[in-house]
């Protein structure tokens, strides 16, 4: 085990070493093809600056107008009935938006019912297993300049409840 440990904690410099060596290897100027994929990645995030602004002013809006308490209380109803807790509802919905807004929330759980609780334990699986579907979906498909998603909302919704109800389904064995 303390050799998994120390592998662990030389793993990315291995990585980043073995990709210099294997460029060298293959004749690749590897400093010239590094500056070009930065400037590349630098102008991405150029791109999607405003979507990522403006994805994060919606989920503050959503926090401090209440509108997550109230769709909470609403979901939480029928969410009770499968097993869902409702206090977790504004995880899930801000978690589709916004992975650290998320992780804020999850923190807030935590302090609030303990992250060995049955709400902790759904809470810290759902947020392993779920995406945050429309940031991910804005982001790339800006990116690509994508305009037709076809299915990828829906199964990517899917997805996440089939999370979601994966979370709910270990956490009810563990407890």
């Amino acid at each position: 085990m303390k050799f998994v440990l120390y592998l662990a904690d030389f793993i990315v410099p291995l990585v980043i070493f073995g990709i210099i060596c294997y460029g060298l290897l293959m004749k690749v100027n590897v400093y010239d093809t590094f500056v070009k994929g930065a400037k590349s990645g630098f102008f991405t995030v150029i791109r999607i600056m405003p979507t990522l602004v403006g994805l994060m002013v919606a989920v503050g809006i959503l926090r401090a107008s209440g509108f997550l308490d109230f769709l909470s209380d609403m979901i939480g109803m029928f969410s009770e009935r499968i097993g869902f807790p409702g206090e977790l509802v504004p995880l899930t919905v801000v978690k589709l938006f916004s992975s650290s807004a998320a992780t804020s929330l999850l923190l807030d759980v935590y302090k609030e019912y303990g992250t060995d609780s049955y709400i902790g334990l759904i809470a810290s699986i759902s947020m392993s297993c779920t995406e945050t579907v429309f940031y991910t979906m804005s982001v790339y498909y800006m990116t690509a300049k994508v305009t037709k998603t076809r299915y990828t909302l829906g199964g990517a919704l899917f997805a996440t409840f089939a999370g979601i109800a994966a979370s709910v389904l270990l956490a009810g064995w563990m407890v």
